[in-house]
């Protein structure tokens, strides 16, 4: 885990350096804050409101980065809240081995957010399809207990059965089960359509 204090550790190494990017590091060792990346990005500096302006001023113009700056109790913080511009103070700095530990950690934190989202996308899939196979089976069970499975067309009384006699099934097996076998979206289209009656029979 990334902290300040290691931060701090590795500046005070005394790296020769030029005098803006030396200013930047002097600035983090007086009053230089990071926050755990793996939670958030935040990196600041509180100083007073002549270095804290000169620090804006340095950072802005001569290395691109885009600063922000606030009064708090009687002093100036200068904040950065972006992921890409830390690292780049980092690299300002000279903190190769911090830096090398902030990357790890945005690589690694990308990874998980991303198989996070991929799991959401697929929970929320999931759910759809169970909630769709259990409309499918209430409209299924209305019109057998109301008119019976044979009020329906041929096809559609053939994928009825199949719906009641296999429900974990996808439809993509539902249709392979069918005489002759077809795709998914003629299960669903055929499933559609058994909704559709219940629905014009009375049921929701």
């Amino acid at each position: 885990m990334l902290k300040s204090h290691d931060i701090r550790a590795e500046l005070e190494s005394g790296k020769k350096m030029s005098r803006d990017r030396a200013f930047v590091r002097s600035c983090f060792l007086a009053g230089g804050v990071i926050s755990n990346p793996n939670r958030t990005y935040h990196l600041e500096f509180t100083l007073d409101e002549a270095k804290a302006d000169k620090l804006v001023e340095i950072l802005s113009e001569k290395f691109g980065l885009r600063p922000k700056k606030i009064a708090r109790r009687g002093q100036f913080v200068v904040y950065i809240k972006e992921g890409d511009e830390i690292a780049d103070v980092l690299k300002i700095m000279r903190a190769n081995k911090s830096l090398l530990v902030f990357e790890s950690t945005r690589v690694e934190k990308s990874i998980r957010n991303e198989v996070n989202r991929k799991v959401n996308f697929e929970t929320a899939n999931l759910n759809k399809t169970v909630g769709a196979a259990l409309g499918q089976i209430e409209a299924i069970k209305y019109i057998s207990q109301t008119m019976g499975l044979s009020y329906l067309s041929a096809p559609l009384e053939e994928v009825a059965r199949l719906r009641l006699k296999h429900e974990n099934l996808s439809l993509t097996e539902i249709g392979a089960l069918l005489e002759p076998p077809i795709g998914k979206s003629g299960v669903n289209h055929r499933l559609r359509k058994i909704c559709k009656i219940a629905e014009n029979l009375g049921g929701n």
